[in-house]
């Protein structure tokens, strides 16, 4: 297996948290509480990665591509 690390963007807010994956377009989500939405955005990330895997698409990690 491998692993990859992308960077998330979290905004506080007065419902909550919104947390955004930039190196992934539209993966995005949401949680009452910080610990909430990182573990939503893992979870996002998680399943746009297998989408794409499913469709034969690739991605490259910013971070590591440096």
């Amino acid at each position: 297996m491998t692993t990859h690390t992308f960077s998330i963007v979290v905004e506080k807010d007065n419902d909550g948290y919104f947390v955004r994956c930039p190196a992934l377009q539209g993966c995005y989500s949401q949680g009452d509480t910080y610990e909430e939405a990182v573990e939503a955005i893992r979870d996002a990330i998680s399943l746009h990665l297998q989408d794409r895997l499913a469709r034969g698409e690739t991605w490259s990690t910013p971070e590591l591509d440096a």
